[in-house]
């Protein structure tokens, strides 16, 4: 009998966690460029706080159309601020804090084999390009609006012969060889320097946005996931960041 009381307390605590021991338990939607740093970052929360962090890495319109559509979870980091702007005018963010920059380059396989230079040659004839999805992805949308800025979008995109839902999927393309050229987050290639060359884009011509995080309004674990939010956003979790090859916000010359 004593047993079975045990057991059934067991049962009650995991099932009701407010009323227990039981670790809280964020869900948190990431974007797929930030995987590296949040990764190590949910490792390092957990240590600290005690409560267990659970990701959904996916593009960001995607995990935004998740959130929509389930209306659970915690936490949100999309890959830029645009986001972020529509999931708190739809009532879903209430609490945020900018974290670190997106730079996009030109990613391109070790030894340039098609010769890419700057944007202008993403226009050759033959050039294959293999781009995120705008539909789906951070990476994607913005490398249209810079194609859009510079007046070549037309141009360019009459040589994308594929397009991919996350920049981690682009990585794969470009390290395998399976394109000439794309336009991803920088940080993104950290630790494929034996695979990939990197062309920079010029301040002028670049579209470099900012990487927020905010607690969704539906969390049922209001605290935490505001403990979590600062903790990313605080010194420990930008120097976290700044290893996995980011550029942290602190740093006002890389902003639009």
């Amino acid at each position: 009998m004593k047993r079975l009381t045990v057991i059934l307390l067991f049962a009650f605590f995991i099932a009701y966690p407010q009323f227990g021991f039981a670790k809280d338990m964020l869900l948190v939607y990431s974007g797929a460029g930030m995987r590296k740093p949040m990764d190590k970052i949910g490792v390092a929360f957990e240590k600290k706080y005690g409560a267990a962090v659970n990701y959904n890495y996916a593009g960001s319109n995607t995990l935004l159309s998740q959130i929509e559509l389930t209306k659970r979870g915690d936490i949100y980091m999309p890959g830029a601020t645009m986001y972020i702007n529509k999931a708190r005018g739809k009532g879903f963010v209430d609490y945020e804090k900018p974290i670190a920059y997106h730079i996009p380059v030109i990613a391109v396989p070790e030894g340039n084999p098609g010769k890419i230079r700057d944007l202008k040659d993403l226009t050759k004839p033959g050039v294959k390009i293999i781009f995120g999805d705008p539909k789906a992805a951070a990476c994607g949308k913005i490398a249209s609006k810079i194609l859009k800025k510079n007046k070549m979008y037309n141009e360019v995109w009459g040589n994308v012969v594929a397009t991919a839902g996350t920049v981690n999927e682009l990585v794969v393309y470009i390290c395998m060889g399976q394109t000439d050229a794309s336009i991803i987050w920088k940080a993104s290639l950290l630790g494929t320097e034996d695979k990939t060359d990197i062309i920079e884009i010029s301040k002028k011509q670049n579209c470099i946005k900012v990487i927020p995080i905010g607690r969704l309004t539906f969390s049922e674990n209001k605290e935490t996931a505001k403990k979590f939010v600062d903790f990313v956003a605080s010194d420990e979790g930008k120097e976290i960041f700044e290893k996995c090859g980011f550029t942290t916000y602190q740093d006002p010359g890389h902003e639009k």
